[in-house]
């Protein structure tokens, strides 16, 4: 890596809920830097949210994050002329990213509704355990595990 590394911003919490881990949220759905249209997009998620579970949206946004959340993941190593697939823990950041990045992929690969539906429809079967995040985060751990005779080259 050459010069140094650029430094960690804080990031300022969003203004309806004041929580930093949905500013970040609202960021990853922006788009071509439109924070408002973003803003609304999840504001109104956590709207239909509500209606449809009855339940606080913070705590099944909270829960949804903690299903999709991966614990390891694999990196392609090159040793001695072939590639490895080497099971590696996820560190913090790239886990919230990688989190945020399964809810709103799966989301977008919904058909037929406006975004704000298909991501309270992902993250209510986020938070039951279900859905195309919780799968590919199902994936991920499943390839780590089958590839577990490779660790020792981490």
């Amino acid at each position: 890596m050459r010069g140094k590394q650029s430094p960690k911003r804080d990031i300022d919490p969003d203004p309806k809920y004041n929580s930093t881990i949905i500013a970040k949220f609202i960021n990853a759905i922006m788009e071509r830097g439109k924070k408002t249209v973003a803003q609304k997009i999840v504001y109104d998620c956590f709207h239909i949210i509500q209606k449809k579970t009855n339940q606080n949206p913070l705590d099944m946004f909270d829960l949804a994050v903690r299903n999709v959340t991966p614990m390891v993941e694999v990196r392609s190593r090159r040793i001695g002329g072939s590639n490895y697939q080497v099971p590696v823990e996820v560190k913090g950041t790239r886990r919230t990213a990688l989190t945020f990045r399964w809810i709103i992929g799966a989301a977008a690969s919904r058909k037929g509704k406006p975004m704000r539906e298909k991501l309270a429809e992902e993250i209510i079967a986020a938070s039951k355990n279900e859905g195309d995040a919780v799968k590919k985060k199902q994936d991920v751990q499943r390839m780590a595990e089958a590839n577990r005779a490779f660790a020792h080259f981490a």
